[in-house]
C-alpha cells in the first residue's frame, strides 16, 4: 500500500493525541447533562466552564461572552442572521457590510436575508491579492449599517486581512457618531491556529472559532459575543449557552476544543508555525522553478503560513487534485465546504481572475504534522501530474 500524504489541513487537522485523551471520560464516565443538579450533571457542568475560561483567556475576553456551537457554520450564522434579525435598526432596515470573497457560511446568510426582505447586504471588492481595504468598508457604511464582517484569514488563497485596522476604523466612525450602531464580526477559523485572536487588540464585538482547524474535534466552534452584544437565538428550548443556542452542549468536544486551545497557546506552537512556514516555503519553490505557467494566488507576504494556493495554465483544479490523490497527495482545490460545487471559485473570480483561471486553482495545506520528506514527495507528485495531464491533452 502507497504512503498517502495529507496537506489539507485547512479543510480539517487530525485530533491531537492530548484532546482525545482529555475527551475520553466524557465519552463514558462522565456522563452526565450539565444541566442537571445532581452531581453528574455538575460534573459535565465544571468540565465545560473550564474549556470556557481556556477559550476567554485564548480570545483575552471574559468566559460569559464565549458561545459554544457546532462549529463556524453556526457560529457565523449566529453572528450575522442573530444580529440582522435582533437589530433595532428597522427604518430603513439594517444594513451588513462583509466582503465578496467570504466563507459560504457568510455569504448564504446574508443572501437568505436578503431575499427575505429583512437586511441590505453590501459587499465589498478586494483587490488582486485578496486585501479588503480599510478605506472600501469606511465607504460603504451608511447611518443604518448595523454589522460588518470580514473573514480574518481566507479559507481558499489564505489571505490575512487588516482587521485591526478595519475595527480601528470602525471605532473611530462610532465616536464621531454615536448614532451608529456598528458590530464587528471576524470569521477566525482558519486564523486561530497562526495569529493572534486577542478580541481588544482586532476590535471586534464577535468572532467565530472552529476547533477542528486546530487539531480539536469535529462538531465544537465558538462564537465570542462581546457583552452588550445583542442577537436574536440560533436555537429555542432550554435556554443553554446564554439563551443564544438551545440544547444539550457536546460536552466531549467542547472539553476537547478546550484542550486544543491550551495547545495553540503553548510556545512550542510558535516553533511549529515557523517550521511550517519554512516547509511551505520550499514547496513553493519548487513547484514554481519546475513547473510552467505555475503562479502563486494571493498575497506573497499577507498570508497564513501553511497555506499554497497555486494555478497551472491550462489545467483544471479539479483534475489536479485527482491526479494527485491518484499519487498518493491529497489536496483540496478550495474550501473543503465548496469542493461538491462544480462553479468556478467565487474567490478567484472576485480576485479578478477569468472563469479558466478560477477553475485551475489548487489550495495545498501544511500542518504540525507535515515532514521536510512529505514535502519532497509532494513537489516530486506535483511535478509528474502536470506533465500528466498536459500530455493527455
Amino acid at each position: 500500500m502507497k504512503k498517502r500524504i495529507y496537506l489539507d489541513y485547512a479543510a480539517a487537522t487530525p485530533v491531537d493525541t492530548k484532546v482525545l485523551k482529555a475527551m475520553a471520560p466524557y465519552q463514558k464516565a462522565a456522563f452526565g447533562n450539565p444541566s442537571s443538579a445532581h452531581w453528574f450533571g455538575q460534573q459535565t457542568r465544571a468540565a465545560i466552564e473550564r474549556a470556557r475560561g481556556t477559550v476567554a483567556s485564548f480570545l483575552n475576553a471574559r468566559p460569559q461572552e464565549v458561545v459554544f456551537t457546532s462549529g463556524a457554520t453556526e457560529a457565523n450564522n449566529l453572528a450575522i442572521q442573530g444580529i440582522a434579525r435582533k437589530s433595532e435598526i428597522r427604518n430603513p432596515k439594517p444594513h451588513i457590510i462583509t466582503s465578496a470573497i467570504e466563507h459560504e457560511s457568510i455569504l448564504s446568510p446574508c443572501e437568505q436575508l436578503e431575499q427575505e426582505g429583512i437586511a441590505e447586504v453590501t459587499y465589498v471588492p478586494v483587490d488582486k491579492e485578496g486585501l479588503v481595504r480599510v478605506e472600501d468598508v469606511k465607504n460603504a457604511v451608511k447611518e443604518n449599517t448595523a454589522l460588518v464582517s470580514i473573514m480574518y484569514a481566507n479559507s481558499e488563497i489564505g489571505t490575512v486581512q487588516p482587521i485591526a485596522e478595519i475595527g480601528a476604523m470602525i471605532r473611530e466612525l462610532k465616536t464621531k457618531n454615536y448614532k451608529l450602531k456598528i458590530s464587528f464580526h471576524t470569521d477566525a477559523a482558519q486564523a486561530a491556529q497562526f495569529l493572534s485572536c486577542d478580541v481588544e487588540k482586532l476590535g471586534v464585538d464577535l468572532l467565530t472559532l472552529s476547533a477542528h482547524k486546530f487539531y480539536g474535534p469535529k462538531g465544537a466552534g465558538v462564537l465570542y459575543a462581546r457583552d452588550g452584544i445583542s442577537l436574536a437565538p440560533a436555537l429555542f428550548g432550554g435556554g443553554q449557552e446564554q439563551g443564544m443556542r438551545s440544547g444539550t452542549e457536546n460536552v466531549a468536544s467542547i472539553v476537547g476544543m478546550g484542550t486544543a486551545m491550551q495547545e495553540v497557546q503553548n510556545p512550542k506552537s510558535k516553533i511549529r508555525n515557523i517550521q511550517i512556514r519554512q516547509l511551505r516555503d520550499q514547496l513553493l519553490r519548487g513547484i514554481v522553478k519546475n513547473v510552467k505557467d505555475a503562479e502563486l494566488t494571493g498575497s506573497k507576504e499577507k498570508r497564513l503560513p501553511n497555506n499554497i494556493h497555486i494555478r497551472v495554465q491550462g489545467i483544471e483544479g479539479r483534475d489536479m487534485v485527482i491526479a494527485l490523490d491518484q499519487k498518493g497527495i491529497a489536496v483540496s482545490s478550495g474550501s473543503a465546504c465548496s469542493e461538491k460545487n462544480q462553479e468556478p471559485s467565487h474567490v478567484l473570480l472576485a480576485l479578478g481572475c477569468s472563469l479558466e483561471e478560477a477553475s485551475s486553482g489548487v489550495r495545498i495545506t501544511l500542518g504540525k504534522n507535515t515532514t521536510k520528506e512529505e514535502i519532497q514527495g509532494c513537489m516530486k507528485a506535483f511535478i509528474a501530474a502536470v506533465d500528466q495531464l498536459r500530455k493527455s491533452f
